[in-house]
């Protein structure tokens, strides 16, 4: 599981406290899949995934702002991977996590944790280096 530390910050106080809640809705999906007392995981899953929506929304509008307000030259590209984060979050099936719950729920984390250590390792330190 990935934990927050220093090497995912990007020195923008705001950006960092937001990447740190990312990291934290994905610890709770961990902790949701590890959770053998809770059979019927299907309504829990379903509350991570629409509040890791939202906020990944909601920090990604945040972040863009700021690369625009600082002239990052790179903002359109890294619009477009935000927006494609979004899009594999919109294309679950709410079904398929109903069938399999815990793998399911694997492979979303997977994805989520791959993604965003990823972007912010290889894209955002590119815009931290300018603040």
């Amino acid at each position: 599981m990935i934990t927050w530390s220093d090497e995912y910050r990007v020195g923008v106080k705001e950006v960092d406290e937001q990447h740190r809640q990312l990291f934290a809705i994905a610890g709770r999906a961990y902790e949701l899949l590890k959770n053998e007392m809770l059979t019927d995981k299907y309504d829990s899953i379903i509350e991570i995934l629409q509040e890791l929506k939202a906020y990944a929304v909601y920090h990604f509008q945040y972040e863009e702002e700021y690369m625009d307000s600082i002239g990052y030259a790179k903002l359109l590209s890294h619009k477009v991977m935000h927006a494609d984060f979004v899009e594999k979050i919109n294309g679950i099936d709410f079904r398929k996590v109903d069938d399999n719950q815990g793998q399911y729920l694997m492979e979303i984390l997977e994805f989520v944790v791959k993604w965003i250590e990823g972007h912010i390792l290889g894209q955002d330190k590119k815009y931290a280096g300018l603040v």
